[in-house]
């Protein structure tokens, strides 16, 4: 079965409001191996309404509509639907009693627009709705599902969840589609590609990647008539994956290259310092986001003056004024200084120019160095970073991510390339 998911409302054109709804109802209607082969937005306008469910349910089986179904006159929903189908609004009583007993027991008074929540299609059945007012719809006609359900999340989830997948799934016959995603850091997307590139044109399961900044992704989907084969699937796959990826591949689904990294110190009982200066402390911060991390992080500093490179990190005085603070001498010596200064196993040196200002032509706005130093070795990168201060930040931290990864992998820097 194929589905389209129609969400109803200018707020979510503006991006007053973000639109968690179809995300939730699209992951859920994959688990019953339902597709959702598109999504739309549009606004509070009747005849943009009508034309965008009319032109779903042309050609989707299922078609969900979330949002506008509410008692003000810009809640336009049912009145695109009935124009959809070619079908009238009638005022259903039982709703309406219902609603007035509501009120009523509310205090508060019952106005003539509430009476709007009250209307639906002769065909259709209406969702009851416990922690609102707005009932919902099911419409079955010409060989189509069509369901309305109101916006706000605490009303639209669990009618979602009660309702629209129990009725859905018996439609399937149990069929599902799960997926497992990838994460892979320190290859690029071309190189990614050229090394799966055969896999990403397989049906079932299918691979797709997707390019995240710094790092990439390769999400794996499968559909089957039971949960266990469709894992059997992903499991093959996902095989294949990992012999031609290696170590690339540092973890899957919502797993983040920080928490990947701090899983290796523990494993190893290693313990990392960090010396910062264009990150400002960013790099200390993702490491600290991971729970536990006082057992592996024995502290950093921001050394943004060369007062401070000197003083806090032995950075010699000869060298900032020869090469500057933006330099791979530079680097070397913080990552150097961090590591024996705090006592760590492994220390890192960041240093570079963020922007928009202080770029020249020798040493251009983006211009990173990142020093890895173990106990034997200290191995320093260049990076040319692209986008503004904010983007040039993170990448940097996230490549030092990498470089620490692939240097504890290698058992030190003395063992690993320096490519890629």
């Amino acid at each position: 079965m194929k589905a389209e998911v129609v969400s109803i409302g200018t707020e979510l054109l503006l991006g007053q409001i973000v639109d968690s709804d179809a995300a939730f109802i699209s992951q859920r209607l994959a688990e019953i191996g339902i597709g959702v082969y598109r999504r739309a937005t549009v606004g509070d306008n009747l005849e943009r309404v009508t034309a965008t469910i009319s032109e779903a349910l042309e050609r989707a089986d299922v078609v969900i509509t979330i949002g506008g179904l509410g008692p003000t006159e810009d809640d336009l929903t049912r009145e695109g639907i009935a124009a959809a189908m070619g079908e009238p609004l009638i005022v259903d009583e039982a709703i309406a009693e219902q609603l007035k007993h509501l009120f009523e027991s509310r205090g508060y008074p019952m106005t003539q627009s509430q009476y709007r929540q009250a209307q639906r299609l002769p065909s259709s059945k209406p969702i009851p709705n416990p922690h609102g007012t707005a009932p919902g719809l099911r419409v079955e006609k010409d060989g189509k599902i069509l369901f309305a359900l109101p916006g706000p999340p605490i009303e639209f989830k669990p009618m979602a969840l009660e309702h629209v997948i129990p009725f859905l799934a018996q439609k399937t016959g149990g069929a599902v589609i799960r997926s497992r995603v990838l994460r892979i850091a320190g290859l690029g997307e071309a190189m990614v590609e050229d090394r799966v590139r055969d896999l990403l044109k397989s049906d079932n399961p299918t691979v797709a990647p997707l390019a995240h900044t710094g790092e990439v992704h390769l999400r794996i989907t499968a559909r089957a008539d039971q949960i266990a084969e469709a894992d059997r699937l992903i499991a093959e796959r996902e095989a294949e994956l990992r012999e031609r990826l290696g170590d690339f591949i540092y973890g899957i689904d919502e797993m983040r290259l920080e928490e990947a990294v701090a899983q290796l110190l523990w494993d190893r009982k290693q313990t990392l310092a960090t010396a910062e200066s264009c990150t400002g402390g960013l790099l200390g911060s993702r490491i600290t986001d991971v729970s536990g991390s006082s057992e592996f992080f024995v502290g950093g500093v921001v050394s943004y003056s060369n007062a401070l490179k000197m003083s806090l990190l032995g950075v010699p005085e000869s060298t900032l004024r020869e090469f500057g603070a933006v330099s791979e001498p530079t680097a070397r010596a913080m990552a150097e200084g961090a590591r024996t200064r705090l006592h760590a196993h492994w220390g890192i040196g960041i240093t570079g120019i963020a922007g928009p200002e202080g770029g020249s032509p020798e040493k251009p706005v983006g211009l990173v160095y990142i020093g890895l130093a173990d106990p034997e070795t200290t191995v320093v990168k260049e990076f040319k970073f692209i986008g503004d201060r904010q983007a040039i930040k993170w990448r940097a931290a996230h490549s030092a991510l990498i470089l620490l990864r692939r240097g504890i992998l290698a058992d030190g820097c003395a063992s690993f390339s320096q490519s890629s």
